[in-house]
């Protein structure tokens, strides 16, 4: 006995008229993007399902272009000798660090993130990372210890990995 998937079930129940009056491809657009709204949002609230996904899954998530959040801790750091090791002016990426770059162990070097409660649309990379003690958190890097000290500890930030 063959099973009918449960968007088609859905889509014939629904009364037709005007408020209901689609094709079942934008139907299932719809159904589609809803499911996935509501998986990433249960990631986001409950964080222990997220711990259960390899980096590996979660990469192959993102190679499809599917976007991807992470709930973490954001803090400041600066290039001075007692925040960094040995060459506080390059990065684990060996670059210079500037505006706009982070460290974390938690993503591959090289990945693109945004922080929208925080910096709207503003896209950082990963391009250094922090003392190994250090998970669930992502540091930004800022000109001054001072800039760094200010914008300070922020808790529980949605951060969207760009794919």
């Amino acid at each position: 006995m063959k099973s009918t998937p449960i968007f088609v079930i859905i889509y014939l129940s629904l009364p037709k008229g005007r408020l209901f009056n689609f094709e079942m491809k934008t139907f299932l657009k719809i159904f589609l993007g809803l499911a996935f709204f509501f998986k990433t949002v249960s990631f986001a609230l409950s964080p222990s399902l997220a711990e259960n996904i390899s980096q590996e899954e979660l990469f192959t998530l993102e190679s499809k272009g599917v976007p991807l959040f992470i709930v973490v801790t954001v803090t400041g750091y600066s290039s001075s000798y007692d925040e960094t090791d040995e060459d506080p002016w390059i990065t684990a990426n060996n670059t210079v660090p500037r505006f706009g770059i982070v460290a974390t162990n938690d993503l591959p070097l090289g990945t693109k993130i945004k922080m929208p409660e925080i910096f709207g649309d503003r896209i950082f990379i990963v391009e250094d990372r922090m003392n190994k003690r250090f998970k669930n958190r992502i540091d930004i890097w800022f000109s001054s210890k001072e800039e760094a000290l200010n914008f300070g500890i922020k808790e529980n930030v949605l951060v969207e990995i760009i794919p």
